[in-house]
C-alpha cells in the first residue's frame, strides 16, 4: 500500500515530530527529494520544511534532473524513490555517490521484492523505507541516516534477514581472488564507488577498473553489483 502525503496528514507528523524531539537548530539536516509523483514528492517538502531540525534543499521529479541540480545545494541525505521514469534510482545511486560522496542516500519506496531492495542496498543505499511509513517515523529515519545508521521497514529488515539466511555459504570460496581484488571488493560491498575505493587504497580509478575487469573474469559476472553479490554469498567478503 502507497501512502498519500496529504496535507492534514503531513501537518499531523509535523506536530507529532516536533512533540516527540528536542532539535538542535545548529545542526539542521538538509534534505533533497528525488520522487516522480508530484503529491508525494509535495508532501515530503512539506513535512521536511515544516518540522524543526530538517531543510528540503531541492526536490525533483527525476533522477536526471537531480544529478544535474543537487550540485547547487549539496544536501546531507538524499531520499530516493527506486521506481522513477527514464533512469531508475538503483541504477542512480552509483552516479550520485559519485558526484556526492559524502551525501547519505536513504530509499522510500512502494517495492518490498528482494531484487530491488538487495540491488539498492548493495548500490550504496544506507537504507529502505516503504512509502507507508508514517511521517514522524520518517523524520526519525532521516535523522538515523545520517547518522550513521540503515534504517529499514520492518518488512524490509525481515526479507534482508531472510535473504541473508539463504545466501549464508557452506564453505567460502575465493575464486583465486588476490588479496588485493578481494580488498576492493570488501570496499565495493561497504558502499564504495570506484572513486571512494581508488582513495582509500591509493591508486587511480583507471587502477580500480583494471582490477575490476579482473574479478569479473573470475567470478564470471559482468557487472559491479553482480561482482558484490556474488562475493557476499561465497563468503569472500562480509
Amino acid at each position: 500500500m502507497q501512502l498519500k502525503w496529504s496535507a492534514a496528514k503531513v501537518q499531523a507528523g509535523e506536530r507529532a515530530a516536533q512533540g516527540m524531539r528536542p532539535v538542535d537548530r545548529a545542526e539542521t539536516l538538509t534534505v533533497a527529494i528525488i520522487e516522480d509523483q508530484n503529491e508525494i514528492r509535495c508532501g515530503l517538502q512539506m513535512l521536511i520544511n515544516g518540522s524543526p531540525g530538517f531543510r528540503c534543499v531541492g526536490a525533483y521529479s527525476s533522477m536526471e534532473e537531480g544529478l544535474q541540480n543537487l550540485s547547487s545545494h549539496v544536501p546531507k541525505l538524499v531520499l530516493l524513490d527506486v521506481g522513477l521514469p527514464g533512469m531508475s534510482g538503483t541504477a542512480g545511486i552509483p552516479l550520485l555517490r559519485e558526484k556526492y560522496p559524502d551525501a547519505t542516500i536513504l530509499i522510500l519506496s512502494v517495492y518490498n521484492d528482494d531484487n530491488r531492495i538487495f540491488e539498492a542496498l548493495c548500490a550504496g543505499a544506507s537504507g529502505y523505507l516503504l512509502k507507508k511509513t508514517p511521517p514522524a517515523k520518517l523524520l526519525d529515519s532521516l535523522q538515523e541516516a545520517a547518522s550513521g545508521g540503515a534504517p529499514m521497514s520492518p518488512e524490509v529488515a525481515r526479507r534482508v534477514v531472510t535473504l541473508f539466511r539463504k545466501i549464508r555459504p557452506q564453505d567460502a570460496a575465493d575464486y583465486d581472488l588476490t588479496p588485493h581484488e578481494v580488498r576492493l571488493l570488501q570496499l565495493l560491498a561497504e558502499g564504495h564507488n570506484y572513486k571512494t575505493a581508488a582513495r582509500e587504497l591509493s591508486v587511480t580509478v583507471n587502477t580500480i577498473a583494471f582490477h575490476m575487469k579482473h574479478i569479473y573474469d573470475k567470478l564470471h559476472v559482468h557487472s559491479k553489483s553482480e561482482a558484490v553479490a556474488k562475493a557476499l554469498r561465497s563468503g569472500v567478503v562480509r
